[in-house]
């Protein structure tokens, strides 16, 4: 992750559930059971230049284990 993150997520939405995750069976196998979900929402990011972003982000996160795997879609300004 080459970005620090400013303010809190918003407008976070599901992508999708379990099966519909295409990488589950790698989330399982490297992080452990759980329902795991497939995330997406918004937040205003630092980048590694010092630069100021809002930004779409999207992650995975299951209950007991939660965020993995933050990345970058796109910026939105």
């Amino acid at each position: 992750m080459n970005f620090e993150i400013v303010s809190p997520n918003t407008n976070i939405e599901t992508i999708a559930v379990e099966n519909g995750i295409r990488d589950i069976r790698r989330l399982r196998r490297m992080y452990g059971k759980g329902r795991w979900r497939k995330l997406k929402g918004e937040a205003t990011i630092k980048l590694w230049n010092g630069k100021i972003k809002l930004a779409e982000l999207h992650w995975y996160e299951a209950h007991g284990i939660g965020k993995l795997e933050m990345k970058r879609k796109r910026y939105l300004d």
